[in-house]
């Protein structure tokens, strides 16, 4: 790999990060809001759309036709779910401990 490829690839995996904290922390405000607003559905709605459309707006453009930086953004984004999941989210236990 030469050093524009991996140079691109890393921003492409730094831009995916990015893209990943913009998605799931949008997802994560929109949760919280949802019993402030009197039409939660219509605020489910259009921030889906909204967020998606963002998302996959910037990974058109951090992919500028090549599959690579395409793979290294997807994974970028997959890794900031998985640390904002492990930051935020319920563990195992704690799911079942609520179950029952």
């Amino acid at each position: 790999m030469t050093e524009s490829i991996a140079f691109n690839v890393s921003i492409a995996f730094a831009a995916g990060l990015l893209l990943g904290l913009f998605y799931f922390g949008s997802l994560w405000m929109t949760v919280q809001g949802l019993v402030k607003v009197k039409k939660p559905a219509l605020l489910s709605f259009v921030s889906f759309f909204v967020r998606t459309g963002l998302t996959l707006t910037g990974f058109f453009f951090v992919m500028s036709g090549h599959w690579e930086r395409a793979l290294a953004c997807m994974f970028g984004f997959l890794v900031m779910r998985k640390i904002l999941t492990h930051r935020y989210g319920l563990d195992h236990q704690t799911l079942q401990r609520r179950k029952g």
